[in-house]
């Protein structure tokens, strides 16, 4: 009887640890990148942008940051003509970085990047969707806080 409480205690312990380390499972963790509300949106003009929202709880011990993105397809990033963009880089407080500010979460829309070429809507839901085509990076000089792939999709046309 010992023995079979012990096992389950271990079972349970290398669950945890498992759910904690990868993030999923528990439903008090919070992310840095608001990955529900996170999308790159096909607008009307046959641009892309990219949306998300920043958790500024996990980063009130810093005060500066900036968001990069990063287009790992080359098809899209021929499309849209970079590999990296860098949102704070040239706006915003200093013309060098985004501020946390409170203790909510803050939307970002990074100005929407005209396509080059022509890309059917099928292809670009495939590439952002299931082929981890674009991720997102929050960090400063020191260090990265956060980074995930965008895997959510929309679109105006």
């Amino acid at each position: 009887m010992l023995r079979s409480i012990k096992l389950v205690f271990v079972l349970v312990c290398i669950m945890f640890i498992g759910t904690s380390l990868t993030g999923c499972g528990l439903p008090l963790s919070k992310e840095l990148i608001v990955n529900r509300y996170a999308d790159a949106l096909l607008t009307k003009n046959n641009e892309l942008q990219f949306r998300f929202r920043i958790n500024n709880e996990i980063l009130d011990r810093h005060e500066l940051y900036k968001v990069k993105v990063t287009i790992h397809d080359d098809q899209l990033a021929a499309a849209i003509g970079k590999r990296e963009i860098i949102y704070g880089e040239d706006q915003v407080l200093n013309g060098e970085y985004l501020e946390v500010e409170g203790k909510s979460e803050k939307y970002i829309f990074m100005d929407p990047l005209p396509l080059k070429e022509d890309l059917h809507i099928y292809e670009l839901k495939n590439m952002i969707e299931k082929n981890q085509a674009v991720s997102i990076e929050i960090f400063n000089n020191q260090e990265v806080f956060g980074r995930v792939y965008l895997t959510n999709f929309s679109s105006e046309l």
